[in-house]
């Protein structure tokens, strides 16, 4: 009769410390373990975190962090921790976590436009995404990459359209350069080559001048009214004689690109520089600045006109006055004069 007690009061026992490390399996698998309500958190991974930089941003979204670590630790997860950007939800549980954390990175939504110089496009991506600017830098201006794809670290520029792309936060610049690449591919359809080829330039080329048009005007409706103007230019083998292109050679000599010129001065138009239109015939050897994709259309569907010369209007900021021959254009820029004297704009 005693033995037939504690057998079972050593099966309760036995039944009890069963139960108790089934519930504790659970509690520490698959228990809900976050404590944020929002409907989504994200976690982002450095190729140089640990465990224990992990822990400090999980320390605030999770009820249990030692729990985490626990689990984390019997499924291998604590020594192959995978750098990238993760998206957690509530009530989920440590299992559910390490299996996000191990396997589901998210992309992110890389945003650029009208940067003047790959520096500036460098430091854009970095606010933004994983490596550094001087890591992206060095990818984009790689001379075996560029001679592979047929640029120049001139027109290198000319290879990263403005737009929304989705990568990976932790990718590579070299990876990185490679879905700009691509997108560049897609862009230059045969169709766009086919335009370029019909106004004598190639995709370089339009872009190179589309970066001019950019920066004389950002009015959509009148980009290609002076992407003709440029193009009647180089067909008469006219130089282009174009602002922007001597404020950037200003910019390029100082190596000061943060300096606002608003007023090319006569002394200006002298500067030796491959990229000065006012001393050099054709295209500078690369764009000035990221143009809008409405620009570079502009080139591949200029207006059709007699234009040769423009000047900004006073009566119609953003807008230009427009004319065939020295003798308009002259007293146009007589009235641009007056006028920029006027708001006391001297540089």
């Amino acid at each position: 009769m005693y033995k037939r007690k504690l057998l079972v009061i050593i099966s309760l026992i036995g039944v009890l410390i069963g139960a108790y490390f089934v519930m504790s399996f659970y509690q520490i698998f698959f228990w809900s373990n976050t404590s944020f309500n929002n409907e989504a958190s994200y976690v982002f991974i450095d190729r140089d975190d640990t465990i224990d930089s992990l822990e400090v941003q999980l320390v605030p979204l999770l009820k249990s962090v030692d729990r985490f670590l626990l689990a984390a630790e019997k499924k291998g997860y604590t020594t192959r921790i995978r750098p990238g950007k993760y998206k957690l939800v509530p009530d989920m549980g440590n299992n559910e976590l390490i299996n996000v954390l191990r396997s589901q990175k998210q992309t992110v939504s890389v945003v650029f436009n009208n940067q003047e110089r790959l520096e500036d496009l460098a430091k854009r991506l970095a606010d933004q995404l994983e490596p550094t600017a001087p890591s992206f830098l060095s990818a984009f201006y790689d001379d075996e990459f560029l001679k592979a794809k047929g640029f120049t670290k001139e027109n290198a520029l000319s290879m990263y359209l403005p737009n929304s792309y989705n990568a990976f936060w932790d990718v590579t610049p070299e990876d990185f350069r490679e879905l700009m690449y691509k997108s560049y591919q897609r862009f230059w359809n045969k169709e766009r080559v086919a335009k370029a080829k019909k106004i004598g330039l190639t995709p370089n080329e339009v872009y190179i001048l589309a970066s001019i048009v950019h920066k004389e005007s950002v009015k959509k409706d009148e980009q290609p009214k002076i992407a003709g103007l440029y193009l009647n230019r180089l067909r008469k083998r006219m130089k282009l004689q174009a602002d922007p292109t001597v404020i950037f050679a200003l910019k390029r000599m100082t190596g000061d690109f943060e300096q606002q010129i608003k007023r090319v001065l006569l002394k200006d138009l002298k500067l030796n520089s491959p990229y000065n239109t006012y001393k050099i015939k054709g295209l500078p050897p690369g764009p000035i600045a990221m143009p809008d994709l409405s620009a570079i259309e502009a080139v591949l569907n200029p207006e059709q006109h007699d234009f040769l010369f423009f000047v900004v209007s006073p009566s119609k900021p953003g807008y230009h006055l427009f004319a065939k021959d020295l003798v308009q254009h002259n007293k146009n820029k007589k009235e641009y004069v007056r006028w920029i004297n006027k708001l006391k704009i001297y540089r």
